[in-house]
């Protein structure tokens, strides 16, 4: 196992795929780990993967409270810690912010970025309220089953693997999933994402009850010339619920942004 050792704490991260490939840099959604993408990058095996656990999720430390920026002053700080440059930047939902954030702090260290499932402005101060009420109240298992109806169709809903990714989400540290929560109320990065100026490519899905296509693509409007995809039979997680879909897109991406 690999780990930076951050002012907060261990923050974990894994490297997978060839030396000389691509380097594209993962951030993961609200109550997931760099599992995330496993199915994703089984279809890509061609890059140079960098993935890692934000605070309070995955194997990485607490890292108390934070904002986005703070989240993205990991990633950056990884990517320094590992003598990356221009790497290419995918981050979903919550990670999708960091990206965001990434981008206009620190240019120098990304060449194009991908944004899925993720928007300037997510939930709103009451529903993040109540989300981190029943958290604290009842733990996790409380809204597991709703955060699963959120997160994918219907379809996958119906498939054994859906209690694999229950269960991580009733794993995580509800002090960790708490102060993303926190960290996402929070957050309103419309000045700063309007200010973007690396290439960027949207993805959202078509069935996302986080983070509706019509609101995703709000956010692609405010950057110029970004693409904006959608994923057809897909919820929040469209990486894993459409890995082939989703490869597609990113590679093709990708290529085009690389050396």
């Amino acid at each position: 196992m690999q780990v930076l050792n951050r002012p907060w704490g261990a923050m974990h991260y894994r490297i997978d795929g060839p030396a000389d490939g691509p380097v594209v840099v993962f951030a993961n959604s609200l109550g997931t780990d760099l599992r995330l993408w496993d199915a994703l990058l089984e279809e890509m095996p061609g890059i140079r993967a960098v993935r890692f656990d934000k605070r309070g999720h995955g194997l990485s430390d607490e890292g108390g409270g934070y904002g986005i920026d703070d989240l993205a002053d990991d990633a950056a700080a990884l990517i320094e810690h590992l003598g990356l440059r221009q790497v290419i930047f995918v981050g979903l939902s919550i990670g999708g912010m960091i990206a965001q954030s990434i981008a206009v702090r620190r240019p120098d260290l990304i060449r194009a970025v991908v944004l899925s499932n993720t928007a300037v402005r997510m939930g709103t101060a009451q529903s993040w309220a109540d989300r981190i009420g029943a958290v604290r109240s009842s733990g996790l298992e409380a809204i597991a089953d709703v955060i699963m109806e959120r997160w994918f169709a219907p379809v996958f809903r119906a498939r054994p693997e859906l209690a694999a990714w229950r269960n991580m989400v009733v794993r995580t540290s509800p002090t960790g999933y708490v102060a993303a929560c926190e960290a996402l109320a929070a957050a309103d990065l419309s000045a700063q994402t309007a200010g973007i100026a690396l290439p960027v490519m949207v993805i959202a899905g078509d069935q996302d009850g986080s983070s509706p296509a019509e609101l995703v693509k709000a956010t692609a409007d405010l950057i110029p010339d970004a693409a904006f995809h959608v994923i057809p039979d897909a919820g929040h997680l469209p990486c894993t619920e459409q890995p082939v879909a989703y490869a597609a897109l990113l590679s093709k991406f990708v290529q085009g942004y690389s050396r």
